[in-house]
């Protein structure tokens, strides 16, 4: 049925239909059913016009090897959401150890952590890896925006990584996290 406002074709009159949101009941079942896609965990830092922010997110991609550019996806109501357009950022990947890290920024406060002066932006001390970026593009994406950033520095050290499944924390173990001893 392509072209059916259902499947996100093109209603009549040439424009993309945009599909209502999903009642409650849905919304939750939805939200459930991405939740069993398995992801890295991440925190986008940057500085803010009055102070330095960090943003717990499990939304990161890259996009493009040349240039070099990745993606995280930032809802709109998050607090310092307004405060990164434009800005350097930087994504720090987080190692199996660092769960209060992320607990942290996403809104239960520990310790404040530590913080490296980064060529672009400020980043994270002691992370799984980290890439310093630029900023590239900024696309609406419902009730989120998808920031593209220009990477400009980045690193990586050795160690698992935290993930994020089924509603909960779990360890995607080193030996499994990629190929970079084949290259």
């Amino acid at each position: 049925m392509t072209g059916s406002p259902h499947h996100g074709g093109a209603a009549s009159g040439g424009t993309p239909a945009r599909r209502r949101s999903l009642n409650v009941p849905r919304s939750h079942h939805f939200r459930g059913s991405l939740g069993r896609f398995a992801t890295g965990v991440a925190i986008v830092t940057f500085d803010g016009t009055t102070k330095r922010h960090g943003i717990t997110v499990n939304s990161f991609t890259s996009v493009s090897m040349d240039p070099p550019l990745v993606l995280v996806s930032i809802a709109r109501s998050t607090t310092a959401h307004d405060e990164l357009a434009g800005r350097p950022f930087t994504v720090n990947i987080l190692g199996a150890e660092q769960r209060q890290l992320a607990m942290h920024f996403a809104g239960r406060p520990v310790d404040e952590p530590l913080w490296v002066e980064g060529v672009s932006a400020p980043r994270l001390g002691n992370v799984l890896a980290y890439f310093e970026c630029t900023p590239w593009a900024a696309y609406d994406g419902g009730d989120h925006t998808l920031y593209l950033g220009e990477v400009q520095d980045f690193n990586y050290r050795k160690g698992d990584a935290l993930a994020y499944a089924n509603s909960s924390f779990t360890t995607i173990p080193e030996d499994q996290l990629g190929m970079e001893d084949l290259l």
